[in-house]
């Protein structure tokens, strides 16, 4: 029975804290056998990184670490470099995240291996680059302050907030896994390897997307805007007489069927509002108007009302009411992989699905069985 489109494919993972794991978690549901390479004694940082924990373990680590084998290399010691050397010789694809340089000082960098591996597919993320910026410290919440996410993001003017995720980081490794399956496709047809490189910052940047181009393009300095959209209108958070509550009207047919549903309907001829940009133009005065309305119903009433006539609408959900919605709507956001509840993948694949083979495992579980295999000579078919 197949594991999934990269069955066969092996990788060989010195990553640690969120980016660059859960990319390899990522090709690990797909198939890929990964190999988790951990310093001794406390392994990735991201096991100590709690609460909350289950079952003694960093919730955070189990997060992003399913589908691996952890194997214990002190990569201080001539030992453990040689053994993480016969791992890389073997990969199919090799992916870190330390600082710039530091895989060099090792040993282990892209050009070094590439004699004995000419079609590996190495894969770097840094926080800031190779360059000038190589020295500076990789961390999401950092890279969320200089890359400008915090300058749009916040209740009012003078008040910048993270989001409430890592996610910067999260972004980065969906980018690197993109460029990692690019490469492997390249290999597919030429037989070499290449170095694949990505950075917290330039995936910022461009993930970023409307509000970026709009810099680009005409020099617009996007400030904070609470909750509302810098082009959509009526785009934002209301209050609904119970808790928040969501519209996200993108077009004037949605916008006509809002005000109809509210009671209201000559707000969609109003010359104020009867376009978008006019809708952006007068934001104030038309979320004055809506939110009036919708305080007299619940943020469930006005979904139940709004939705079927086509309006984007929804209530704001707690995690808990996420995954709820989620199971009726029969998405299926969990699996169970050896007794603990994990998020499943959210890619569906038709004819070869993710799978859920290995919980994420112990601190160098795996150790004497991945030292005896790369102490024995490569066979074909040896993965």
């Amino acid at each position: 029975m197949s594991t999934g489109p990269l069955e066969g494919l092996l990788v060989a993972d010195f990553s640690r804290v969120l980016a660059a794991p859960y990319l390899t978690m990522l090709l690990g549901d797909l198939g890929a056998d990964i190999v988790k390479v951990e310093r001794p004694g406390t392994g990735d940082d991201t096991r100590g990184w709690g609460p909350p924990h289950h079952r003694g373990d960093a919730t955070y680590n189990l997060s992003v670490n399913r589908n691996k084998r952890s194997v214990v290399l002190d990569l201080a010691q001539p030992e453990g470099r040689s053994a993480a050397r016969r791992l890389a010789t073997r990969a199919d694809v090799l992916i870190e995240n330390f600082r710039p340089g530091t895989m060099a000082r090792l040993g282990l960098d892209e050009k070094s291996l590439r004699t004995r591996n000419p079609g590996l597919i190495y894969c770097s993320l840094s926080g800031f680059g190779t360059g000038p910026g190589a020295a500076l410290p990789g961390y999401d919440l950092l890279v969320q302050a200089v890359g400008g996410l915090m300058s749009v993001t916040g209740l009012a003017p003078g008040q910048p907030t993270k989001t409430g995720v890592a996610l910067v980081d999260v972004l980065c490794g969906l980018h690197a896994g993109i460029g990692v399956l690019a490469a492997l496709r390249h290999r597919d047809r030429t037989g070499q390897g290449q170095l694949v490189e990505v950075d917290l910052l330039s995936t910022l940047l461009s993930s970023m997307v409307n509000q970026s181009a709009a810099h680009t393009l005409t020099g617009t300095v996007p400030g904070i805007m609470g909750n509302r959209h810098p082009s959509i209108a009526p785009y934002e958070v209301f209050p609904a007489a119970d808790r928040p509550m969501v519209l996200a009207v993108g077009t004037d047919r949605q916008f006509r069927s809002l005000v109809s549903v509210l009671g209201l309907p000559g707000l969609a001829d109003d010359a104020r509002f009867a376009t978008n940009t006019a809708r952006v133009a007068h934001a104030d005065e038309l979320a004055s108007l809506l939110s009036t309305s919708l305080s007299a119903r619940t943020a469930e009433e006005w979904y139940d009302l709004l939705t079927p006539h086509g309006v984007p609408c929804g209530p704001v959900n707690d995690l808990a009411d996420a995954f709820r919605l989620a199971e009726r709507l029969e998405l299926s956001p969990q699996v169970r992989v050896d007794g603990r509840d994990l998020v499943a993948n959210p890619i569906r694949l038709e004819a070869t699905p993710p799978t859920y083979r290995k919980a994420p495992p112990a601190l160098g579980e795996h150790t004497e069985e991945v030292l005896h295999w790369l102490a024995t000579e490569p066979k074909e078919g040896y993965r």
